[in-house]
């Protein structure tokens, strides 16, 4: 009798294939679910492996505008970054993956949805908390986690000799010397011969950004175009290349960032779960985007939105990482970010050169940039002995401060200050005090 159906999440690789095959073994009903975010994959020979192995239905869906425009576009907006250099890959695709598949439960009548994330990672939390709050009434299967399943599966050995038994084909050519997690934004590495941070990572690693002695010789820019914080038309003035649809907009950009080497990090980087990880990323487009997100913001956006915004930076990174993309703290997040963006609208151009990316001019419509004012020449707007008021009156408080400061002995200060230098006329007193003695 069958213990129901499950909607595994698929990815034809080990782990998930033997899985596939031991769920069923389980008793339950397999549908796997592959997600399209823009990972180099041969879908078509996922699907034909699934079916092989005995999966009832296979699913395989492109999510990559869904991913684009609903995750990796409010990112850009908020100018998200986890612990200053992780632009958040993998954390903003996992929400993605996960609605899909809860969708896909729903259509088939599936009581339970089913995964390969390791029990030490941040995927099974996104997972897992994605799931729940899109539907609370629906059982999430995690075998890396089922003590059932980890006595029988030690290690990688176990998972070669049960596929080898089973008729899984197994993985051609060596296996990597860590894991990956593909998609159109971003490739990671961790583990393997990276859990060692003193270890530098070989170059012939990097897919995304290419090998750096083979990066463009000459600099390169590319004029983004933006509305209310959303890019929507990019240019490269030297080619005339351009696009206005955001698939092909962030494929170029793309395709610009590994030409130029832009997007990586090396970092050790808290988990969720409480441990410390080294991760290596490469991030081409989204690098490249919020380098000019942050520009035009720059001209475009009253400073004290932008002081509250950046406030609810940080904490909307935070949440996107540690799974909580479906909550309502991350829906009050977005609408207040949201509302920042409403006039975030015009061009900047960045310079795109062996591994780095600068903006170098901007325009926009909604500007508070204005010229006679900010001119060092220009005196009929803004007259600069109209700063020495506004400076007395913000240092008010300063003054009354280090005088209580100095009134109850508290003043550190002090010892930093030089001795006063005495007055002509203190050196006069001394002189004639000594001549009376």
């Amino acid at each position: 009798m069958s213990k129901g159906k499950v909607i595994l999440a698929y990815s034809g690789g080990l782990d998930t294939s033997v899985i596939l095959k031991y769920l069923q073994e389980e008793g339950y009903e397999v549908i796997c679910f592959c997600a399209n975010v823009g990972q180099d994959e041969d879908f078509d020979a996922v699907r034909k492996k699934a079916v092989a192995l005995g999966a009832s239905k296979v699913y395989v869906e492109d999510l990559r505008e869904d991913f684009l425009i609903n995750y990796i576009y409010p990112a850009i907006k908020a100018n998200a970054i986890y612990e200053s250099r992780y632009l958040l890959g993998t954390s903003l695709a996992r929400p993605c993956i996960a609605k899909r598949q809860v969708e896909v439960a729903h259509a088939e009548g599936a009581q339970f949805v089913g995964h390969g994330a390791t029990g030490k990672g941040n995927d099974q939390v996104r997972f897992g908390l994605s799931v729940y709050a899109l539907d609370p009434t629906i059982k999430e299967l995690a075998p890396w986690r089922d003590d059932k399943f980890l006595a029988r599966f030690r290690g990688r050995q176990d998972l070669l000799n049960y596929a080898r038994a089973k008729g899984i084909p197994l993985p051609s050519g060596e296996k990597p010397p860590y894991s990956m997690d593909d998609n159109m934004m971003h490739i990671s590495y961790e583990s393997g011969e990276l859990e060692d941070p003193s270890r530098v990572a070989e170059e012939s690693l990097y897919g995304k950004t290419g090998r750096w002695d083979q990066w463009a010789d000459a600099p390169e820019v590319v004029r983004i175009h933006f509305s209310n914080g959303v890019p929507v038309r990019v240019e490269l003035p030297a080619s005339g290349e351009s696009h206005d649809q955001p698939l092909p907009m962030f494929q170029c950009l793309t395709r610009l960032g590994r030409k130029h080497g832009i997007g990586r990090v090396d970092i050790v980087e808290d988990r969720y779960i409480g441990l410390k990880s080294r991760g290596v990323y490469e991030t081409p487009a989204v690098t490249i985007l919020r380098c000019a997100h942050i520009d035009i913001e720059g001209i475009a956006m009253d400073r004290e939105v932008m002081r509250l915004r950046d406030m609810l930076s940080p904490e909307f990174s935070k949440l996107a990482y540690d799974g909580f993309w479906f909550s309502p703290e991350m829906d009050f997040l977005v609408s207040a970010i949201n509302k920042s963006q409403e006039l975030i609208d015009g061009w900047v151009d960045v310079r795109c050169y062996k591994g780095s990316c600068m903006a170098i001019a901007r325009q926009s419509p909604t500007s508070l940039y204005d010229e006679k004012l900010a001119s060092m020449e220009e005196v009929d707007s803004f007259s600069p002995s109209d700063a020495g008021g506004f400076i007395r009156i913000q240092a008010i408080r300063l003054k009354a401060h280090r005088e209580i400061l100095k009134k109850v002995g508290k003043d550190r200060l002090a010892s930093l200050l030089p001795e006063p230098t005495p007055t002509y006329a203190a050196f006069s007193e001394v002189g004639e005090h000594e001549a009376d003695g």
